[in-house]
């Protein structure tokens, strides 16, 4: 028999039973949970990205089970229940997608032949988010960035903070080469703290500097987080070849700065 959605609630419902569940569920809260549903969504891209399947549908099960969990401790406190969630994740993208649903209904269909075009597409999504943005600001005092999440890795934090100031005009021009020279700029102010040897400010300009590049790679249509983990995954393979070496040579001990060096340089020639 295969389990369902339904089952898993039920477990999630039993598992935070203050009877008779699991000490452990018990006494979680939304921010005990947080640093879990980091975990595995990045867990989640990992599988993904090394292309193992069968790893992923076990990843996105756990990843699921966050969303349960979330759900349950929601209903517990009536501040929302899973059913919540779905029916407003449903209304959300129906519509969002009026070339899908034009009648704004679940069951409505466009007649076969009255494609949309792209352009069109993309615009309604943004005038539909933007109304919905609208309608959410008159709710509740917000500025332009404060909807950001604090709790994104920093780097893709970094590049929606830049695309929301940008959607204002807040930008370089796409072909100016002020983006380069801002990182020439923010890499000499590194310097001079790395000179001074003020380690609080020498971390303010690193951060600075890390920004810069992320704005070159966005005004360049690159993810710089995909950019980052390619750089990440080329430099364990590269170190394993010179992990490899220091075996041949009988161990790390036996590794000098010089055969580290051709070690890696023969990696570098592997791995290109």
């Amino acid at each position: 028999m295969a389990f369902s959605v339904k089952d898993l609630t039920y477990v999630m419902s039993r598992l935070r039973d203050p009877d008779t569940g699991c000490p452990w569920d018990i006494k979680q809260d939304f921010a005990s949970i947080l640093p879990h549903t980091l975990e595995e969504a990045y867990e989640v891209a990992d599988a993904i990205e090394r292309e193992d399947w069968s790893h992923l549908e076990e990843e996105l099960g756990d990843l699921l089970f966050q969303v349960i969990f979330y759900g349950q401790m929601g209903s517990e406190k009536q501040y929302f229940s899973l059913e919540s969630i779905v029916d407003r994740l449903v209304a959300k993208l129906i519509r969002r997608h009026p070339h899908v649903f034009p009648e704004g209904t679940i069951d409505s269909q466009r007649a076969p032949g009255e494609d949309p075009d792209e352009e069109w597409i993309n615009q309604r999504w943004d005038e539909i988010k933007a109304e919905e943005k609208a309608l959410a600001q008159q709710n509740t005092e917000k500025t332009l960035l404060s909807d950001v999440p604090v709790t994104l890795p920093a780097i893709t934090r970094a590049v929606k903070l830049q695309k929301k100031a940008s959607s204002v005009g807040f930008d370089w021009p796409q072909k100016d080469p002020g983006v380069v020279d801002k990182i020439r700029e923010e890499l000499d102010e590194v310097i001079v703290e790395l000179d001074a040897g003020n380690n609080a400010l020498l971390e303010k300009e690193i951060g600075d500097l890390l920004f810069a590049v992320v704005n070159l790679a966005r005004h360049h249509k690159i993810n710089p987080e995909v950019a980052l983990r390619g750089t990440n995954e080329r430099f364990q393979k590269r170190f394993d070849v010179v992990e490899e070496a220091s075996t041949i040579a009988g161990g790390w001990e036996n590794m000098t700065p010089d055969s580290m060096e051709s070690a890696w340089k023969k990696a570098k020639r592997l791995t290109d």
